[in-house]
């Protein structure tokens, strides 16, 4: 008896399957891919339960007739292929001819589609595999194909698709990568019968990247266009200081195929390298032309990998165009005055009585405040303490946890004048390091004069001395341990501090971001974050976390927004959370750059002691490097 079996005609689709369909949103980017194929100028994408139970893409395109409908559910049957040649000319978006029979092999797919020709139209049914049909039915020209109940026939496959938010996700980003290459077509966007998008066509790009992302972004972006060595570059950059968190917002377009390339990512990197901080991303939308023979488009299944011929031609021209836009144009940070005028004319203003009742309250606190206060020595604590204990946000819509305490954090700003105050009294005056006098001589000084055993140095590093030689402490690195650990250990007891925002940050989001918010709705607010959907693709930050007072709201939210959608699924909750911490640890921490005082240095020097793991910040850089005496004299040879 044989041992090598052929494999039927079902099985072989469902293997196909396995590479063609991973999830519900591959199923989305075939069919929105053959209606673009053929033609289509208006395309309606329909989704339920996050594309489980039905995805259906309906188009005005082409259309087809009796014989082709029977056609298109046959292995490796296509209208974009004819020749061997044709293989090395790709211009379509489709070509394999294996999509449609995969999908149809694990759903239940109905194909209603009328061609141009026809006076009427035609019916197919695909059961996991088993046909019926085609009959005749009432039909309007192009194509209409409902697929349900994706992997009903094989549960292995079914167990792993994720929650509807998450595979809901997955369909919105593939949905914005389609639409971001076809200005000219009208799209929609439905779930669960809530139309999320409604694209016209014909829209400039920028007005699309408006509509799908923010229309701050949209107005904010700079053009690109180069033409040479056979590549035709067009498209739209962000400025350095518009940047990301990941290369989400990274968009490349080949031929009008999206696609993923680590010639072009780098390119891109080198365009903005001196620009912007090493650990940021900017955000790109990036058509590139070339001849199709120049490319190999069929490198993987998804068609989303390629092959250049010449792939250092195309690094050199994807760099060359931004880095000479960036270097040429005006980069400086403007005010955005309309989004404060938008923020006073929209929030809700209160009333004169509610002024003065306010106002009153205001008072009052502050009186028991100061008496709270020892008049001889300050107690920051207790003042700190009695303040979140009294003083309660007025608003009903917003509730923050009075019986957090803030996080033991070391605020820059509130020390000084802490030490400020403390040098007006004498009981005081003795614990506050004193700065040396300066020589009352005219002559040069030999070297500075230090009367402390550390200093700062490029408003970076800082080296101290001690009995063994000498450390050099990466004060960023440093305090990004003690944020971390600090906000670690109260998270671990209750949510973060949160400070209410007097007048609400409002932010531009998308769709998933949106999602997002609604998934990790409990987590943000443990968080310290209360956000609050402000309008159509915009939400409030009502509140953020105390220890991160210092940082841009909307930045803040959007480098978080960008960790849950990024992570989402990939990474346990607990590691979810740490690497929030991670985040946020870095926004709070004192920056390279900043210039300290003696007595911020000494109090950042002394939290290492109370930190686990202070010799490495939380993304595994070291916080210091020890050099010994010993060490010293064989530099300089002394030994």
């Amino acid at each position: 008896m044989a041992k090598i079996n052929v494999l039927s005609q079902n099985l072989i689709n469902k293997i196909a399957a396995g590479e063609v369909v991973e999830r519900p949103a591959s199923v989305v980017k075939e069919l929105m891919e053959n209606s673009l194929d053929a033609g289509a100028k208006k395309v309606i994408l329909e989704v339920e339960d996050g594309g489980k139970k039905l995805i259906k893409v309906s188009d005005d395109g082409w259309g087809m007739n009796k014989e082709d409908i029977g056609l298109c559910i046959q292995p490796h049957a296509t209208s974009k292929l004819a020749t061997d040649e044709d293989l090395f000319n790709i211009s379509t978006l489709g070509f394999r001819g294996e999509a449609m029979p995969s999908i149809g092999s694990v759903s239940q797919m109905e194909i209603i589609s009328r061609s141009s020709d026809d006076i009427q139209g035609w019916k197919i049914i695909v059961d996991g595999g088993d046909i019926k049909g085609p009959e005749p039915v009432s039909a309007s020209q192009g194509t209409s194909i409902s697929v349900r109940n994706l992997f009903f026939n094989t549960p292995a496959r079914r167990k792993f698709m994720r929650a509807t938010n998450t595979e809901m996700s997955h369909i919105t980003e593939q949905f914005t990568r389609i639409v971001l290459a076809h200005c000219n077509v009208r799209f929609e966007l439905i779930h669960n019968g809530r139309k999320i998008y409604e694209l016209p066509e014909n829209q400039s790009f920028s007005q699309r990247v408006g509509m799908l992302f923010s229309k701050q972004l949209g107005d904010s972006l700079l053009s690109i266009e180069r033409h040479d060595r056979g590549v035709r570059l067009n498209g739209l950059i962000a400025p350095p200081q518009q940047n990301r968190n990941n290369t989400q917002w990274q968009y490349v377009f080949l031929n009008g195929r999206y696609i993923r390339d680590k010639f072009v990512s780098h390119a891109i990197r080198e365009g903005y390298r001196g620009m912007m901080e090493i650990n940021r991303q900017p955000i790109v939308f990036l058509f590139i032309e070339i001849d199709p023979s120049m490319v190999d488009v069929n490198v993987h299944p998804t068609k989303i990998e390629v092959r250049f011929v010449d792939s250092n031609a195309v690094h050199g021209q994807v760099r060359a165009a931004i880095r000479d836009k960036l270097l040429n144009a005006d980069l400086a940070v403007k005010l955005d005055s309309d989004k404060f005028k938008n923020v006073a004319t929209e929030s809700k203003q209160p009333t004169e009585e509610e002024k003065a009742e306010q106002q009153k309250l205001a008072r009052q606190k502050m009186a028991e405040f100061f008496k709270s206060v020892d008049p001889v020595r300050p107690q920051a604590d207790k003042a700190q303490s009695t303040f979140e204990e009294n003083i309660q946000p007025q608003t009903d819509n917003f509730k923050l946890n009075t019986e957090t305490k803030p996080v033991n954090t070391f605020n820059f700003d509130s020390f000084k004048q802490s030490i400020d105050s403390s040098m007006g009294s004498e009981d005081n005056a003795a614990e506050v390091p004193q700065m040396p006098a300066q020589p009352q001589s005219s002559e040069p000084v030999a070297g500075p004069q230090y009367t402390s055993k550390f200093l700062q140095i490029h408003n970076s590093f800082i080296v101290e001395q001690d009995e063994n030689g000498l450390t050099i402490i990466d004060q960023h690195a440093l305090h990004e341990r003690v944020m971390y650990e600090s906000m670690f250990a109260q998270i671990s007891k209750g949510p973060l501090a949160c400070q209410r925002a007097l007048i609400p940050e409002v932010v531009d989001v998308t769709h998933r971001q949106l999602d997002a918010i609604e998934q990790y709705g409990p987590l943000l607010n443990k968080l310290g974050f209360y956000l609050e959907q402000f309008g159509p693709g915009t939400i409030a930050v009502q509140g953020y976390p105390v220890i991160l007072s210092k940082a841009a709201p909307a930045e803040l939210v959007g480098d978080l927004l960008d960790v849950l959608i990024d992570q989402d699924g990939k990474v346990s909750r607990e590691q979810l959370v740490h690497n929030v911490l991670d985040m946020m640890a870095c926004k709070a921490a004192v920056k390279a750059g900043d210039s300290l005082t003696e007595v911020e240095m000494k109090h950042l020097l002394s939290q290492r002691q109370d930190v686990q793991r202070s010799g490495n910040c939380p993304h595994g850089r070291p916080t210091e490097i020890r050099m010994s005496l010993k060490e010293l004299e064989k530099l300089f040879k002394r030994t």
